[in-house]
């Protein structure tokens, strides 16, 4: 070998010395400083899920950090928080996540996937078989059901991809089975942004309820995305849409209810002037279908606008603080129903601090529709802070006029729409076709002519409506203007007055038909 040669072998050895002693000392140093964080990234993920779930009574630990060069080892522990009562585990239980963590610059884990990104470490996750999780181990034949790998970035950010594995379980008459599923979870280093997205394909449950019944439920198709950010107002703001293809469930081998096409998407968010929260949440539901009846599609889309963030912000507090308290409380934990109705006084009782802003509700629109119409709902109602009121309300014009300035309401229901649905159901209980077609049409008629009688609804272009609007105590219902007495009055409500009823209309069917007893199948 020449001189050249042997120069060039003795720089390239040296270069690759000089790499490894790098590659050593970066990854002994972003061993040590991710050592060093855990404690602050325990319990800043124990202030989150203390603030966003106080009713869940859990706490997130670790245990046995065990720091080596290339990688270091721990377990992530959720128990029952201190001192409360847990809606999820018991005193004595635990779930236990063994955690493998390479480290950077380029972990070993990160490089199988041809990640060239420098990383603090990347974190292969998997839960531990202990007492709780058994079950869970038992129908995954002895695997861990959740298998996470996570890349945690200098910054602190995270980026986790989990896979959720496929189960086949029988015993008996039991039985459970899942596709297995991918969810991707993206967060920044302050936990101030969070992303999530990923979908199952399938999964079936089979079983015997109280009655001897075995009943199967399946779903295809469940779908997640969405993102959120962390607000100075409420936990978060953002966005997420849920999805299912289909979901069925049967009795005995008979089919009973199938949903189609079902679609969730909520999103929160600030309005222009940073001080107030707007909201909306939309359903979808492209079928329904009860014992292979065609009952038809909905849809709902309900806003919410003029919160005020400050007074949410203080509503959370005071709600999260008491139903802590309640959760702590012994006598509570052993009577759910108690808990249940303290925390319906609870909301009750703070309400009016959402009303602070003179929030706005709309329903646009609550519908149904099958195959001969579709009947609409529509609402907008402003309302408004009870604390600007002056004087003492007196009547109930003083009362609802303290919370509610405007009102507007319509519901439109086709006839050939209604009688559809009710034939329907009528078929469901046992009728046949023809018979139950026909006390559909009678029940629908009857209904529309009490509506008419009382002066609840009208009839238009074929079409039961009703309208109601309210403004400065003034309401107009389907076009008449009375006082809220009046109205009130019509329902045997406390008022001044109730008026007379209007004289019935004349239809084929003045007056609501007895029902004749459903016939034995």
């Amino acid at each position: 070998m020449d001189y050249d040669r042997m120069k060039k072998s003795l720089v390239a050895v040296g270069v690759i010395v000089a790499l490894g002693v790098v590659w050593t000392g970066s990854a002994w140093y972003t061993g040590k400083q991710l050592e060093g964080r855990m404690a602050e990234m325990i319990s800043n993920a124990n202030a989150q899920l203390k603030k966003a779930s106080p009713e869940a009574g859990l706490t997130l630990g670790y245990q046995d950090y065990k720091r080596g060069l290339f990688h270091s080892t721990m377990q992530l522990v959720i128990k029952p928080t201190d001192g409360m009562t847990s809606a999820i585990l018991k005193p004595d239980q635990s779930i236990v996540f063994n955690e493998t963590i390479d480290h950077g610059p380029f972990p070993f884990a990160q490089l199988k996937k041809f990640n060239l990104l420098p990383s603090m470490a990347s974190v292969h996750t998997t839960l531990v078989n202990n007492p709780t999780t058994k079950p869970l181990f038992d129908i995954a034949k002895s695997q861990s059901f959740i298998d996470a790998q996570t890349r945690i970035g200098y910054t602190g950010d995270t980026s986790s991809d989990i896979a959720l594995l496929p189960l086949n379980y029988e015993n008996g008459e039991q039985k459970v089975a899942f596709s297995g599923g991918q969810f991707n979870a993206d967060v920044d280093g302050q936990g101030d942004k969070i992303a999530i997205s990923g979908e199952a394909e399938s999964g079936l449950v089979n079983t015997v309820n109280e009655y001897g019944q075995h009943v199967q439920m399946t779903f295809n198709g469940i779908k997640t995305d969405g993102s959120s950010a962390r607000s100075e107002f409420i936990e978060r703001i953002g966005s997420q849409k849920a999805s299912i293809e289909k979901l069925a469930i049967s009795i005995e081998g008979k089919e009973m209810a199938v949903l189609e096409g079902l679609v969730i998407n909520a999103k929160s968010e600030l309005q222009d002037d940073k001080k107030h929260l707007s909201g909306q949440i939309d359903y979808n539901l492209n079928s329904l279908k009860v014992q292979n009846k065609d009952i038809g599609s909905g849809k709902l889309t309900l806003k919410i606008g003029n919160l005020d963030g400050a007074a949410v912000s203080e509503f959370s507090q005071k709600y999260n603080a008491e139903s802590q308290k309640l959760l702590a409380d012994p006598a509570f934990a052993q009577n759910p129903e108690a808990y249940q109705q303290q925390i319906v006084e609870l909301f009750a009782a703070n309400l009016p601090l959402l009303l602070k802003g003179d929030p706005v509700i709309t329903v646009a629109p609550l519908s149904w529709k099958n195959a001969k119409g579709e009947s609409t709902f529509n609402l907008s109602l402003f309302l408004k802070d009870p604390a600007t009121a002056t004087g003492e309300a007196t009547t109930p014009e003083d009362q609802l006029n303290r919370v509610v300035k405007s009102l507007d309401s319509k519901l439109v229901i086709p006839v050939d729409m209604a009688t559809e649905l009710m034939t329907q159901v009528a078929q469901l209980e046992g009728y046949q076709p023809a018979e139950a077609a026909k006390l559909a049409d009678q029940q629908i008629k009857g209904l529309a002519a009490m509506g008419q009688m009382f002066r609840v609804t009208t009839m238009e272009n074929n079409n039961v409506v009703s309208s109601l609007q309210y403004s400065n105590s003034q309401v107009t219902l389907n076009g008449q203007k009375m006082p809220l007495s009046d109205l009130l009055g019509m329902f045997g409500m406390p008022g001044t007055g109730a008026p007379e009823a209007a004289p019935a209309p004349e239809l084929e069917t003045p007056a609501v038909p007895a029902v004749p007893a459903v016939p034995q199948q």
